[in-house]
């Protein structure tokens, strides 16, 4: 967390004021795109064979994520969008947080070179605690400020098979935390990935980026992979100056292994270490009474994890699944996160009978975390080791087999600060015909507390106090925050109306209960550190509550067999409001305005003559009136050609609309905005 993370937070979410950062007043762009096909004389094999999929196929893509066994999208009772190995190769993208953006309902918004603002449904901010991010089902949620290091989640794009994105709750499969969406980032079997893969490309922003992968056999059943990877991505535009000193570079490297052992056995084995070095604009204190000193730090980032997968079948019908991990890893600014956690899953599926799907299962997951912390910020206590423990069961019945299906299930889950949630679903899918699926769903989700809430301390300000002691501004976390709670009623309709043409439509209504405010505590003296000051204290209490509505719609269209569009729109109104007892008024509307209400966007895909490609990407986000952001339009484009077997080189633009814009201001304040710059990169790829 940013050192200037709570003067904001307070500034912005106490009842005594809100201050606005001033942003320059932008022109409002409508959204509109020029799409120009050129009928091909020959086109690369691969694009042909993808175009004449029908659309049909693509819906019966199975997915893991809804109910962790295999599920037919076709069939699932959720809004779920699948972004595959060809839309990852076709969108230019060169981080998961852009790829995310083709997902209509998810918020995707960078801040500044390294930081994202990322969520499901609202209540978005830099760390969006209400969605849960998941690697091959491993969990990246920090429990540290209850969120994703987006900046660490950085893998090689040719190595994701597919990323399943669930907009709405998931906490009967998944848990605490799976509140507003679930995102399950799935790589490929290294089976799939033997030879080498060597890629490099540099820009203007992105200077210069590479992956060397080479993948084979070792004997014995066993395939592998090993990976290096680095990148060097420049400083972005600040508000007020033209360097915001955000620039920052990272070198990772990893490995992954495939083992059968038996008919009914396989073994995957993985694991990563990284490095990075980020520019990070904060503050210097050094007194506790000493106004913040504007200062541009470097900080060193580190990590790694380690993964073991058991897959057991014990027939076509049925199996288990054992999942071990541990992940660690140390940011060393003013507060010195630093954490490993620990994490065991098991998972078990089988029919009953001819109608009931069973799957069943418990996990444990325990946290270490050290701070070393400042004068400004600071974990209390700064040594914390928490557990997580839960079991779920769900069961999928055949009311009417191949049409009919009524899902139920509940996850029990402990954590460390609120102790036992009970999280129940209820699920139906109707398909009265082959091509159609109408879905309706009911959750209970949980998100519960992070270190930040109950735990944090941060120096905002001081100023004169009554007989020269000074009073000290400051952010102290409750350590009896509840958990924020959601009920969510969800309806949706899925229809392949042609060979050419599908549409998909999500609608949901989510009621929010318990959500957090900023409020008032008692005054306090502290003679340490020097010199004595009486504490006037800022605290977290449960005293929000509310609904959201929304509508999320989008549509494949095979215009013919070298073009495909696809179009998605999201709406989404809120209204949350605060106890009679609450001192922080402007919660709702802070909360409210930093998520658009309206989004766009548009994705095309042409299959030019002479191996030839041209893919381009149109988003609308609407204004954020919390921090007075502009409404945007971002246009991205690539144009790629195969010019032998296996090498490919890439033009690629980004923010092509306006030289730069601004996406989001962090109402917590935890990292200074950039204005997001017009860039293009070119990119090689061979694979031998």
């Amino acid at each position: 967390m940013n050192d200037n993370a709570l003067s904001a937070s307070v500034a912005r979410r106490t009842p005594k004021a809100r201050i606005f950062l001033p942003v320059a007043p932008g022109a409002l762009l409508a959204l509109s795109f020029l799409l120009i096909a050129a009928r091909p004389a020959c086109a690369q094999q691969h694009a042909v064979d993808l175009a004449s999929q029908s659309l049909e196929d693509l819906m019966n893509i199975e997915v893991v994520s809804v109910s962790k066994t295999e599920q037919k999208i076709s069939r699932t009772a959720a809004a779920i969008f699948v972004i595959t190995q060809e839309d990852i190769r076709r969108s230019g993208a060169t981080n998961i947080p852009d790829l995310l953006r083709m997902v209509p309902g998810m918020d995707v918004a960078q801040i500044d070179s390294s930081v994202w603002a990322i969520s499901a449904r609202g209540f978005n901010q830099r760390f969006a605690n209400k969605l849960l991010v998941l690697v091959d089902g491993r969990s990246v949620y920090t429990p540290s400020f209850g969120g994703v290091y987006w900046d660490s989640l950085d893998l090689p794009l040719e190595d994701i098979e597919r990323i399943e994105v669930i907009r709405g709750p998931g906490g009967s499969i998944w848990g605490t935390n799976a509140v507003d969406g679930v995102i399950n980032i799935i790589t490929k079997n290294t089976s799939e990935t033997k030879g080498a893969l060597i890629t490099a490309g540099g820009g203007d922003i992105d200077q210069g980026f590479g992956t060397v992968q080479y993948g084979g056999s070792a004997g014995h059943g066993t395939d592998f992979r090993v990976f290096t990877k680095y990148f060097d991505q420049d400083h972005m535009p600040g508000a007020a100056s033209a360097n915001d000193a955000d620039g920052w570079h990272m070198l990772h490297g990893g490995f992954r292994t495939d083992t059968t052992i038996s008919p009914n056995d396989t073994l995957m084995f993985q694991g990563d270490i990284y490095s990075a070095r980020e520019g990070y604009p904060s503050v210097y204190i050094p007194t506790i009474v000493s106004a913040p000193i504007p200062t541009d730090f470097e900080v060193n980032l580190t990590g790694g994890f380690i993964q073991g997968m058991w897959n057991h079948t014990h027939s076509a019908a049925s199996g288990w699944t054992l999942q071990v991990s541990y992940d660690t890893y140390e940011r060393n600014d003013t507060i010195g996160d630093h954490r490993g956690t620990a994490n065991v899953d098991f998972a078990y599926h089988s029919a009953v009978g001819s109608r009931n799907d069973l799957t069943w299962g418990a996990n444990y997951r325990n946290s270490d975390s050290h701070s070393i912390g400042s004068i400004y910020t600071s974990f209390v206590p700064a040594n914390l080791d928490t557990q997580i423990s839960g079991a779920f069961v769900q069961d999928e019945i055949a009311i009417i087999p191949n049409q009919l299906y009524l899902t139920g299930g509940v996850k029990f889950e402990h954590n460390y600060y609120s102790g036992l949630n009970v999280m129940p679903s209820a699920r139906v899918a109707w398909e009265p015909t082959s091509n159609q699926t109408l879905w309706a769903a009911v959750s209970d989700a949980v998100r519960s507390p992070s270190a930040f809430d109950a735990g944090f301390r941060g120096n905002v300000t001081s100023y004169p106090g009554p007989g020269g002691i000074p009073d000290v501004l400051a952010f102290i976390g409750n350590p009896d925050v509840d958990d924020e709670s959601l009920i969510a009623y969800e309806l949706g309709y899925r229809n392949t109306i042609s060979k050419n043409l599908s549409i998909d439509l999500a609608s949901y209504f989510n009621d929010y209960n318990h959500l957090e405010t900023v409020e008032y505590a008692t005054p306090f003296f502290e003679s340490a550190p020097p010199p004595p000051h009486e504490v006037i204290p800022f605290t977290y209490k449960n005293l929000m509550y509310g609904a959201t509505e929304g509508i999320e719609v989008f549509a494949a269209w095979k215009v013919n067999n070298r073009w495909t569009l696809n179009p998605g729109y999201a709406f989404e109104e809120m209204h949350l409001h605060v106890r009679a007892s609450s001192q922080d008024p402007s919660a709702p509307a802070s909360t409210q305005g930093a998520s658009p209400d309206h989004s766009a966007q548009i994705r095309s895909r042409v299959s030019l003559a002479r191996n030839l490609t041209w893919d381009s990407s149109a988003y609308f986000v609407n204004r954020l009136t919390a921090e007075a952001v502009p409404s945007y339009t971002r246009i991205d484009t690539q144009l790629s050609w195969q010019f032998s077997e296996g090498a490919t080189i890439s033009l690629v633009g980004e923010n092509l609309a306006q030289d730069h814009h601004l996406e989001f201001v962090d109402e917590l304040g935890s990292v200074r905005s950039a204005l997001i710059k017009r860039s293009a990169y070119v990119r090689f790829t061979w694979k031998f």
